[in-house]
């Protein structure tokens, strides 16, 4: 089973990209979380862009190395070592899928990652613009009602609060 999101994601990256278009990536989005940008800045936009370059950091380390990215790879499903695919019974009845869901944590993403993963758990999404004038970049998750870890209906929605360095 793969799971909800991955370091692939995280980073924007495809999972045939080179050791050189993850640190490429990795430097465009850590970019955006430099002091200078964020300098004024509330305390939960702090606390989220810790968390995303905590995020960053990881995804670069695990993509970057190749034995550890092979490794992270089979155990996330993404790639067999024996190639082709897994077995899979096809004809099998499918338990469509769950009415409840766990609300996950998207603090500290970046807002296309939030919408991959609430897209992929049937929620609706509600966004809340911080930044009156913001820089025309990705914006960044730092605020998000349920809280993580509330059980939910699939189809609920979900408000996020995306802040952006201002322009």
């Amino acid at each position: 089973m793969q799971p909800i999101v991955t370091w692939y994601e995280i980073l924007g990256v495809m999972p045939g990209a080179t050791t050189e278009e993850i640190q490429g990536q990795y430097d465009s989005q850590a970019s955006l979380l430099r002091p200078e940008l964020i300098s004024g800045a509330p305390s939960p936009v702090i606390t989220a862009v810790s968390r995303a370059q905590q995020l960053l950091d990881t995804a670069r380390d695990v993509l970057g190395n190749p034995a550890t990215r092979a490794r992270y790879d089979a155990t996330a499903g993404i790639r067999r070592s024996g190639g082709g695919l897994a077995h899979t019974d096809w004809l099998a009845p499918h338990p469509g899928p769950p009415r409840w869901v766990m609300v996950p944590d998207v603090r500290g993403l970046f807002y296309p990652v939030c919408l991959q993963i609430v897209g992929k758990l049937g929620l609706r999404i509600k966004r809340i613009q911080l930044t009156e004038h913001p820089m025309p970049v990705e914006g960044l998750v730092v605020g998000q009602s349920p809280r993580p870890a509330t059980k939910v209906r699939r189809a609920s929605e979900l408000t996020v609060q995306v802040w952006h360095p201002p322009n």
